[in-house]
């Protein structure tokens, strides 16, 4: 089926799996299921700082949130496994079929670009340059230069203008609906890819993604470029 000419890809839980920082739950909290209550925490704080007209970079406030939840679960919560989780998250690797996916994308023609929550701290190589995607987008976007989160509108609009295209042009390609919502309303494409725990939202009255896939190979075959109009 055809598809906008640009792929905007999300990164964490997207392409880069954030399973592998379970174990640093479970030490800390002897269930590595805190995993998943703290990244949907941490997804939540950053929806609530953007409306709230605050900012702090996605991985100051990962410690935050990490630090709360030792809080509410009395589990203590050191700098070092701060620090630990902020290394984590930038250690996450790439799902099995991501670099495949990825580059069947690229050779049937489509741009390739990332719009990430998470920061791009200078000298640090980022989870995509660890895992060795980087070098396959054409331009890597973090939120840090809005100050906002997604699903804001700006985060989106800041990407079109960077690269000089219009929102049709660009299909955002994300695990999470909530960013496919973001995306969608302000005039983006929408490609859901169902990574464990991710799936539609079926709600009448909410946008459902165009594409629904697996994985990103699943994607590829269901996707061919938009010819000029």
């Amino acid at each position: 089926m055809a598809a906008p000419p640009v792929l905007v890809f999300d990164v964490n839980e997207t392409l880069l799996d954030i399973e592998s920082m379970a174990p640093l739950f479970d030490d800390l909290f002897g269930d590595r299921r805190v995993l998943r209550e703290w990244f949907n925490q941490l997804v939540m704080y950053s929806m609530t700082a953007t409306l709230s007209n605050s900012y702090v970079d996605f991985a100051t406030l990962a410690g935050g949130v990490l630090r709360m939840l030792g809080a509410v679960h009395r589990a203590q919560v050191t700098d070092d496994d701060v620090s630990r989780l902020t290394a984590s998250m930038g250690a996450m690797p790439a799902y099995a079929d991501t670099l495949d996916g990825l580059n069947q994308l690229r050779d049937n023609g489509f741009r390739l670009v990332t719009l990430t929550n998470s920061p791009h701290p200078p000298g640090t190589p980022t989870a995509l340059e660890n895992s060795g995607l980087a070098g396959l987008f054409e331009r890597r976007f973090t939120v840090d230069a809005c100050q906002a989160f997604k699903p804001a509108p700006p985060v989106y609009r800041y990407v079109c203008r960077e690269l000089g295209v219009a929102p049709a042009d660009c299909l955002m390609v994300a695990s999470h609906v909530w960013d496919l919502l973001g995306a969608r309303n302000v005039g983006f494409g929408t490609a859901l890819i169902t990574r464990p725990g991710n799936t539609p939202l079926p709600v009448e009255g909410l946008p459902q993604p165009d594409f629904v896939a697996a994985d990103l190979p699943s994607l590829a075959r269901q996707l061919t470029p938009r010819g000029p109009d």
